[in-house]
């Protein structure tokens, strides 16, 4: 492809990007789940109109998350099938809802936060006090968060020697999912999701579908406001991103002051290269963090090393996972 043709395609992208988050909107791969279907009877399915049905369906197949037979009858791709059908705890399709939701419209204002006129200049808070006074916004962002935590949660399973540890807290833990995937693991290890009180029933319910609320509970409380909850191990997922540099830092030393002397701090983010060439996803919600946030925005794994290791983390690691985000370990020193 000439660079041409790549940067008319890039230009071009977004319209992909909005058919497979109209896709998971209406369902499209939950109804396919249940056995191949027709176009009018796969439209008839999920409430779509005829014109631009078939269109519709086709570019699904064209950018490889459906497949049409000779007899014009549509089924998922495998990959589809696991991680987009509402009905499988696999389900990822939380995160492309929240995207789609509030996301997408959100990046028509790139242009005017680019020239300054974002939340820091308006005197919004960004997009959070909203989430969590709207209960359906609220269970949407929870949702959303559970499909990313879904990402990288096998690759965290493997990559940390959980087995050296016995509790665990997930800071900002939206519904919980990622401890219930570690728990799931390890079945000797015992935790909490530390989130705003508004998160406990969402994480409650989550809890006690997958059978561990005898293991993982929840702990109401406000990161800002309160000193976290002590555990060997504290996850800081997808956290620090969103705030200015001095709440980072704070953040960070809220989570040594909770750590046991030996105990395990891990962030994970999607990270910035070093060289800043090529980490197109982080780098975007960087732009992202300009747009919804008063002062949030990515970083390099040197920056994050450097702040941990100032507030007093020692062996430092760096380890990636899965959809571009890597984790970075530090232990408080004894």
């Amino acid at each position: 492809m000439s660079t041409l043709a790549r940067i008319v395609e890039l230009g071009h992208s977004f319209q992909a990007a909005k058919t497979l988050l109209s896709a998971v909107e209406l369902g499209v791969f939950t109804a396919l789940a249940d056995g191949p279907l027709d176009a009018q009877a796969l439209r008839e399915r999920i409430g779509i109109g005829r014109r631009g049905a078939v269109d519709f369906f086709d570019t699904l197949v064209a950018i490889g998350l459906i497949d049409r037979d000779s007899g014009g009858h549509y089924t998922n791709t495998p990959d589809a099938d696991l991680y987009l059908d509402r009905k499988k705890p696999t389900y990822v399709g939380g995160l492309f809802e929240f995207l789609n939701s509030r996301h997408f419209a959100a990046w028509t204002s790139l242009t005017e936060a680019l020239r300054g006129n974002g939340p820091e200049k308006t005197g919004g808070s960004g997009h959070y006090p909203a989430l969590y006074t709207d209960p359906a916004m609220l269970d949407a962002f929870a949702k959303g968060m559970t499909g990313g935590s879904r990402l990288v949660a096998p690759a965290m399973v493997k990559e940390f020697p959980w087995r050296d540890y016995q509790t665990i807290v997930d800071i900002g833990t939206a519904e919980g999912c990622l401890p219930v995937e570690i728990a799931r693991a390890y079945p000797h290890l015992r935790g909490s999701g530390f989130d705003l009180p508004t998160l406990k029933p969402l994480f409650d319910n989550y809890i006690e579908s997958h059978g561990l609320s005898g293991r993982l509970q929840f702990c109401s409380g406000d990161f800002f406001q309160d000193s976290l909850p002590a555990a060997d191990v504290l996850i800081m997922g997808r956290i620090l991103h969103n705030w200015d540099l001095p709440t980072k830092q704070m953040l960070l030393r809220k989570a040594y002051e909770a750590l046991p002397a030996g105990g395990a701090l891990i962030v994970y983010e999607r990270l910035i290269d070093d060289e800043r060439r090529t980490a197109t996803a982080a780098l975007t919600m960087s732009l992202h963090m300009l747009i919804m946030t008063a002062g949030g925005f990515a970083f390099t794994a040197s920056d994050c090393v450097r702040w941990m290791r100032e507030t007093g983390f020692d062996d430092l690691r760096i380890m990636p996972l899965a959809a571009a985000y890597s984790m970075i370990v530090g232990i408080k020193r004894a």
